[in-house]
């Protein structure tokens, strides 16, 4: 296969796998050219003509048992593709923290997320099979997607968070936002006691009003529930959930380039906190924080954002990791937050914290 992608949804036992047996992926440049499309999209943060909006075509589709995957010695085949990034040690962070942070100090920025990449090496390279085995072991109630392309390279992730969800009757999306870690006594619990402070209510309500804002675009059919607290690995967020009909499943790019990127992973206002984080921040996102998963208009759609990721280059693997800012953010409580983020993909590894 020239390119593949196998997913697991939130607590389900089997796993699809999608391959693309010739030829590359189409490349599109804009949300909006994914309406009426079939197939796996990878999707990155900033699309550009290197870094595409990629459509794995599924001339393959099969579903397998999750323990079968490494009982039955699957190959799907991996690329070579390799890229030198910067990677943003704490030093970085705190620059990038202080530039960010003025931003919203000065009243230009309501909200903006500031991420970063950490390199983890292994002695020797994890199949990436098995690391998908490990994560959906690990992480139930999460998305686990393991995707290789030969532009975007080889993916794994472990998202909590719906972009678009749904088929022909109902459809939905999440507004996501705020974090705090589980610890002790805590992790037998889905953190349903936890107090939320005031910053993480106010970037979650951000969140939720943006969205609001999108769908009313699309449809005058739709319901909100929430916020509550939900637990993805050793962390809690605050979800709102929304339900909502469409007249026409065929613009479904036009609802994703509405939505995508969320203020959960770029800020508001969106277009120029967009900018600011495309030439400001230390280190390039790449498919990080953009989304993937089964787009079908006619049939079910699974879109989620991508979080919790890395990028697999032999026995060297890419972590990202971001977080919300606000006015009154503080930075080693922010760069804490992404270290617990990066603990999700670091467990996968086998490396301690």
């Amino acid at each position: 296969m020239t390119a593949y992608a196998i997913y697991r949804l939130p607590h389900e036992d089997h796993a699809t796998l999608i391959g693309q047996s010739e030829g590359e992926p189409e490349a599109f440049l804009s949300c909006t050219e994914l309406n009426g499309r079939r197939g796996f999209v990878v999707a990155p943060f900033e699309v550009t003509a290197q870094q595409p909006i990629q459509l794995i075509r599924p001339d393959k589709v099969e579903r397998v048992t999750v323990d079968s995957l490494l009982e039955n010695n699957y190959s799907l085949g991996e690329n070579d593709l390799q890229q030198e990034y910067p990677l943003a040690s704490q030093s970085h962070y705190a620059i990038d923290f202080a530039n960010f942070h003025s931003q919203l100090v000065s009243g230009t920025f309501r909200k903006i997320v500031l991420a970063r990449c950490a390199d983890e090496v292994s002695p020797d390279a994890i199949p990436p099979l098995q690391l998908f085995h490990r994560a959906c072991m690990l992480y139930p109630r999460m998305f686990i997607a393991l995707v290789s392309t030969t532009k975007s390279g080889c993916w794994l992730t472990a998202t909590p968070e719906i972009l678009l969800e749904g088929n022909t009757e109902a459809w939905r999306t999440i507004a996501l936002a705020g974090t705090m870690k589980l610890e002790g006594d805590q992790l037998n619990s889905e953190g349903e006691s936890l107090r939320w402070s005031t910053k993480n209510i106010q970037e979650q309500r951000i969140v939720t009003t943006y969205i609001t804002e999108c769908l009313e675009q699309f449809t005058g059919d739709f319901h909100e529930e929430g916020p509550r607290t939900v637990r993805a690995a050793n962390l809690v967020h605050l979800r709102s959930d929304f339900t909502f009909s469409l007249p026409d499943n065929q613009h479904l790019g036009d609802l994703l380039h509405t939505l995508h990127p969320t203020p959960a992973v770029c800020g508001l206002p969106k277009r120029a906190t967009f900018e600011f984080i495309i030439h400001n921040e230390h280190t390039p996102r790449r498919y990080y924080s953009g989304f993937m998963g089964m787009l079908d208009p006619e049939e079910e759609t699974h879109l989620y954002v991508s979080l919790r990721c890395m990028n697999i280059e032999g026995n060297r693997y890419h972590l990202y990791a971001g977080g919300g800012l606000l006015k009154d953010s503080q930075k080693e409580q922010e760069w804490q937050e992404t270290e617990a983020k990066l603990e999700t993909m670091r467990n996968i590894l086998g490396i301690g914290t």
